[in-house]
C-alpha cells in the first residue's frame, strides 16, 4: 500500500516467499512499514510450526513494546501489532496472515496497491498501475512490485493483461479439508450476516489443495475469526479442530478476543494503548501483567525483586541475605544487609579440629566460627603392633584423628612367628604340632595342639625299614632291584638275572653301583627288516636266532642303468645317456647228495630294442649310431663248467667230513 498523492508519507510493503517444500505457493515473510523517517519490519522466521516473530529497525532487533516518533509496536503471544495513533492506523502480522486497517478520513481515495483504493468500493480493488481493472486480483498482484525492498528487485510483468481477462484453466477437482467447512457452520453463524465466509472458504479450499502442510487451513479460520472479533463477535473456534490448538503457559489462559496490548501495572492512563482484539494467552481474570516486559501475572501491583518475583507494596522479604522492602513511593525494592547475632568463637583443643565458618540451615545468611574436624591436620600415625596383632584404625567418639588399635589376628604364635590354622609348627622333636581353630581365651590367639610323631614303617617292595637313632623315625632303604613286567613287580638280588620270554636275545640283571641298585636290560638290536625287500624263499633267522635276515631283492637279476657318453670309434654323443644293462645275482648250486648234478643261471636280457642317437665325430661329421637298449632282464639257465663243479663238490665233501669226523 502506498499513497497516490503523498500526504502522510506512509507506505506498507508485503514481502512474500515460497513457503511450501512441494507446492509452488507463497506466504508473507514480513510486513515493512515506512513512516515518519522510520522503516520498521515485522518478520516471521518460521513457516512450519510455531511462528518466530520479531520487529526490526533496519537490522536492529527492537525491544517490545516499542514507542518512538509516533509509532508503537507491541507483541501478543501470536501476533505483532504496529499502531500509528495519530493516524488511527493498525497493522497486525502473524504466522497465519496479516491485516491493515486505514481510516477513511485520512486515506480516502488516496491509496493504491494490493489493498486497492480506499473508497469502500470493492469493484475497483483489482486495479493495476495505470487505472486498468482486471477480473482476477491474483493477476493484479504481480503488477504492484516494490523495488529496493530488502535489497531485492521485483520485476513486474512486461505485458498488460488482456481486456476481459484471460481464460482460466479448469482447476483439477479437489476436496477442501473438513475444517474448512467450519466457516459456514453454526459455529460462525452469528458472524455470517456481517462478514461473508465465502472468500475465506475459497482461500481455505485453495490452501488445503495446494499446501502440503494441513495446518495451513488455520490461516483462513483465524482470519475470519479476526474479522468477526473486530465487529465484537467472539468465536471460540479452536476447540473444534485438532490442527489449530494453542498451548498456554501454566499461569496464562487462552482468550480468542483478548486485547492486543494487555493491561499491566505500568500502564499510563493518558497513554493510548492498542485495543485491537486478538487471540492469545493472557493473564487470568482478576490479574494483570506486572509490566510489559516480564510476562508475569499479578493480582496486585508492586515491585519486582532481583529474581523476577513480583512483590506487593510495603512487603518485607529476605533476598540474597539482605532484608528488603517494596517501597510504594518509588515502586522499587530497597535492601540492606541482614544483621546476625554475635557470639564468641569456639576454642579448638583436640588434635585435628580447626576453626571454620559454619552456616546454620535455619539461618542460611548468618555464619559463626566452630571447631570442625580436618583430618589433614592430624599428627602422623607411627604406632606398630607386635607379632600376631593387626593395626585397626579407629576414631573414638568425639575425636577427630584416628587412633591405631592392635587386635589379635586369627593365627597361632610361636617364637615370634605367625602360623595359619592347619599348618604344622616345629615345637618339640619327635612331636607333631599344628595350629588349630580353637581360641585361647587369655591370648585370643588360636591354640597349638601337639602329639607324638607316628612313624610309617611300611616300605615298598625292594625296600626294608631301618631304624635311625639320630632321628625320630627310621627310613626305608633299598635292598633289592625291582622290575615291573606287565604290571607285576619282580624283586632281584644283586647279581641275579630275571628269565625272559626270549632268553637268547633279552637279559635283565640287578647291579649295585655306588650303593645304588640299578636294573640293566640287555637286548639284541636287530637291523631294520622289511620282508617286501627280500627275494622269495631267502628269509631266515640270524645265527643267534634273534633277528630275521634275507637276500635283498635289489641284489637279484634286474634292469640297471648308468649314465655315460655313447662312443663309437672317434665319435661320441653330445650329452650323457641312460644306458641300461642286466645285473644281479642268479641262483646256482651243486647238490652234495648227487655229485655231478648242478644248476647254473646267469642274468641276461629277455627283451630289448634298438635305439638311434647322433654322434659328433672329431672330423666334424655327425653320424647316426644304433645301440641296443635293454628293457627286461631275467635269470636264464646255462651250462655249468664241469671242472669247477667237480672241484666244488670235492671241497664240500672234504669240509663235511672234517665236520663229522674231527
Amino acid at each position: 500500500m502506498e499513497e497516490i498523492r503523498p500526504q502522510y508519507h506512509l507506505t506498507i510493503y508485503i514481502d512474500n516467499v515460497f513457503c511450501d517444500p512441494i507446492e509452488h505457493v507463497s506466504c508473507p515473510r514480513s510486513i515493512i512499514v515506512s513512516y515518519n523517517n522510520q522503516v520498521i519490519t515485522l518478520k516471521n522466521h518460521n513457516f512450519f510450526g510455531g511462528a518466530e516473530l520479531e520487529a526490526l529497525m533496519g537490522d536492529v532487533l527492537l525491544t517490545l513494546p516499542y514507542t518512538h516518533n509516533g509509532v508503537r509496536v507491541v507483541s501478543s503471544s501470536l501476533d505483532l501489532f504496529l499502531s500509528i495513533p495519530q493516524l488511527n492506523v493498525d497493522v497486525s502480522f502473524g504466522a497465519t496472515g496479516f491485516s491493515i486497517n486505514l481510516p477513511f478520513q485520512h486515506f480516502g481515495n488516496n491509496t493504491q496497491g494490493h489493498c486497492g483504493t480506499c473508497n469502500n468500493n470493492k469493484a475497483d480493488d483489482c486495479m493495476i498501475p495505470g487505472g486498468i481493472l482486471v477480473d482476477d486480483c491474483s493477476v493484479m498482484a504481480d503488477y504492484w512490485a516494490a523495488s529496493g525492498v530488502n535489497d531485492e528487485m521485483c520485476t513486474p510483468p512486461t505485458a498488460l493483461p488482456t481486456v476481459g481477462g484471460d481464460i482460466k484453466p479448469t482447476p483439477k477437482p479437489c476436496k477442501a479439508h473438513p475444517d474448512c467447512f467450519l466457516l459456514g457452520s453454526e459455529l460462525f453463524e452469528a458472524c455470517h450476516a456481517h462478514v461473508s465466509p465465502e472468500n475465506f472458504f475459497m482461500g481455505c479450499e485453495y490452501d488445503s489443495c495446494h499446501m502440503s502442510n494441513p495446518a495451513v487451513v488455520c490461516t483462513s479460520l483465524q482470519s475470519y475469526a479476526r474479522s468477526c472479533s473486530q465487529l465484537g463477535i467472539c468465536v471460540h473456534w479452536r476447540n473444534y479442530t485438532n490442527l489449530c490448538n494453542i498451548e498456554c503457559a501454566e499461569d496464562k489462559v487462552f482468550n480468542p478476543c483478548g486485547p492486543a496490548e494487555p493491561p499491566s501495572c505500568d500502564d499510563i492512563p493518558e497513554q493510548r494503548t492498542i485495543t485491537v482484539p486478538t487471540e492469545g494467552c493472557f493473564c487470568p481474570e482478576g490479574t494483570m501483567l506486572f509490566n510489559k516486559d516480564s510476562g508475569v501475572c499479578v493480582s496486585k501491583c508492586g515491585c519486582m525483586d532481583a529474581s523476577g518475583t513480583p512483590r506487593e507494596f510495603d512487603e518485607v522479604f529476605e533476598y540474597n541475605c539482605e532484608e528488603c522492602v517494596c517501597e510504594r513511593a518509588s515502586k522499587s525494592v530497597t535492601c540492606k544487609p541482614k544483621s546476625c547475632p554475635g557470639g564468641n568463637p569456639e576454642v579448638c583443643t583436640e588434635p585435628g579440629f580447626v576453626l571454620v565458618n559454619y552456616t546454620d540451615p535455619s539461618e542460611p545468611c548468618c555464619s559463626k566460627q566452630v571447631c570442625n574436624c580436618d583430618v589433614s591436620m592430624c599428627p602422623p600415625l607411627d604406632k606398630k603392633c607386635n607379632i600376631g596383632y593387626a593395626p585397626i584404625l579407629d576414631v573414638p567418639e568425639g575425636k577427630c584423628c584416628p587412633e591405631i588399635k592392635c587386635e589379635p589376628k586369627k593365627v597361632c604364635v610361636h617364637k615370634n612367628t605367625e602360623y595359619e590354622p592347619g599348618t604344622t609348627i616345629p615345637v618339640i622333636d619327635c612331636q607333631e604340632c599344628k595350629c588349630t581353630w580353637d581360641v585361647d581365651p587369655k591370648s585370643q590367639f588360636f591354640k597349638i595342639k601337639c602329639g607324638f610323631v607316628q612313624c610309617n614303617e611300611k616300605c615298598d617292595p625292594g625296600y626294608e625299614y631301618i631304624d635311625d637313632f639320630s632321628d625320630c623315625c627310621g627310613k626305608c632303604v633299598q635292598t633289592h632291584c625291582v622290575v615291573n613286567i606287565d604290571g607285576v613287580n619282580h624283586v632281584l638280588q644283586e647279581g641275579a638275572s630275571l628269565p625272559t620270554s626270549n632268553p637268547g636275545c633279552d637279559k635283565i640283571t640287578c647291579s649295585k653301583v655306588n650303593g645304588q641298585f640299578i636294573t640293566v636290560k640287555y637286548t639284541v638290536q636287530c637291523p631294520p627288516f622289511n620282508i617286501s625287500n627280500c627275494q622269495p624263499g631267502t628269509v631266515q633267522l640270524s645265527a643267534d636266532g634273534c633277528c630275521h635276515v634275507c637276500v635283498d631283492q635289489i641284489k637279484g637279476c634286474q634292469v640297471q642303468s648308468i649314465r655315460d657318453f655313447i662312443k663309437h670309434n672317434d665319435c661320441q654323443s653330445e650329452k650323457k645317456m641312460d644306458l641300461a644293462f642286466c645285473g644281479g645275482d642268479c641262483n646256482s648250486f651243486s647238490r652234495y647228495a648227487n655229485p655231478g648234478l648242478s644248476s647254473c643261471s646267469c642274468c641276461q636280457a629277455t627283451r630289448s630294442s634298438n635305439r638311434t642317437v647322433d654322434l659328433a665325430c672329431v672330423n666334424g661329421d655327425i653320424i647316426n649310431h644304433t645301440y641296443i637298449h635293454v628293457e627286461e632282464c631275467s635269470c636264464s639257465r646255462t651250462k655249468c663248467h664241469e671242472a669247477e663243479v667237480s672241484q666244488t663238490l670235492a671241497e664240500t665233501s672234504r669240509r663235511k667230513r672234517s665236520v663229522r669226523f674231527p
